[in-house]
């Protein structure tokens, strides 16, 4: 079983080629980063366009480092939502036209499941388990009671974890994208220099959600009221960094004594960020189980697409009439209730 995975939901085009769900035969990803950092984030119809370009040779590429032929693909796995609609159309179209030409299975895959699911190809959690899915786009904890199966539990009611990052980094002019820039300067910073105030919400019966929007206005708008040391960009990223990164972690220590369950991933652009792995692992001197993905699988990439269509594919489950969708309907529709519940 060959599974081609396909991925441009956003600025990264990616593809991989996963044999009989554990063997990873190729992995190619152009990132689009150079293109975007002019101005400090993702433009959604430049990221289409480069999508165009760089799809097929992509593709290619792919396939011949897992040193196969075309016709050797069991199935045709791509990111079908959440995402930019443009980026995500590149994809779909080309991945349906792929697998018709080959008279193979086109498997539509939720970018969010295959980011949880990413570290479950490398070592495996038994189910249910705790996953916290952080990144540029996202910031939730969801019980993952099967491979297509999860409860979110709690997310962000503002911005995502990657976006702020992104947003204190441009303030500053760090770098972009915000996070590597941040997490680099945090090591040589202090982070008690700025005792930056914990995002809280008031509904009770949201203990699990988050916010980060208070925090990135403090960092940017109000930092000189939680200046305790010099004044720095190191010392600042330091500050931030183990605010933002504790506030997640103590959510994820909320779900497991609400839940009982101790066992956790993690997934998603941010889950690369160094203390947020270290902050992590420290869990498992708790008696936690803690699987973290390679940092190849964190952001973006064909891997986790391939081996999610993996999983559907064996249990012949195909769909050739997929639609690419911006928005992932359970996630939005567990916020609006959240905002219904304010």
């Amino acid at each position: 079983m060959l599974v081609l995975g396909i991925e441009s939901s956003c600025d990264e085009c990616a593809a991989a080629v996963i044999k009989d769900k554990k063997q990873l035969l190729s992995s190619v990803v152009a990132t689009q980063i150079a293109a975007h950092s002019a101005f400090s984030g993702v433009v959604p119809e430049l990221a289409s366009r480069l999508h165009t370009e760089l799809i097929l040779p992509v593709t290619e590429e792919a396939i011949k480092k897992a040193g196969i032929e075309k016709k050797d693909i069991s199935a045709v796995a791509v990111t079908e939502k959440p995402g930019l609609l443009g980026s995500l159309l590149v994809g779909v179209n080309f991945a349906r036209s792929l697998s018709y030409g080959l008279g193979v299975p086109l498997i539509g895959i939720d970018h969010i499941l295959a980011h949880i699911n990413a570290s479950q190809f490398e070592k495996k959690l038994e189910y249910p388990y705790l996953s916290l899915l952080v990144s540029g786009g996202h910031t939730l904890i969801a019980k993952v009671n099967d491979f297509n199966k999860i409860e979110v539990m709690g997310a962000t009611v503002d911005d995502a974890i990657g976006e702020a990052y992104d947003k204190v980094a441009k303030a500053y002019n760090l770098g972009y994208p915000g996070g590597i820039y941040i997490d680099k300067l945090a090591q040589s910073g202090d982070r008690t220099a700025f005792r930056f105030p914990y995002p809280k919400l008031k509904n009770p019966y949201r203990e699990l959600d988050m916010s980060f929007s208070g925090l990135k206005s403090a960092v940017i708008n109000q930092s000189e009221h939680f200046r305790y040391k010099e004044r720095s960009k190191e010392n600042l990223a330091a500050s931030f960094q183990y605010t933002a990164i504790n506030y997640v972690v103590s959510k994820v220590v909320k779900a497991i004594e609400i839940t009982g369950i101790k066992r956790v991933s993690a997934g998603g652009g941010v889950a690369a960020n160094s203390y947020l792995r270290e902050k992590l692992s420290s869990l498992e001197n708790d008696g936690v189980e803690v699987v973290l993905p390679s940092l190849k699988l964190c952001g973006d990439n064909g891997i986790m697409v391939a081996a999610l269509g993996s999983e559907y594919l064996e249990r012949g489950i195909t769909d050739v009439n997929i639609n690419a969708e911006s928005r992932n309907k359970a996630y939005k529709g567990y916020m609006n209730k959240c905002r219904q519940n304010a």
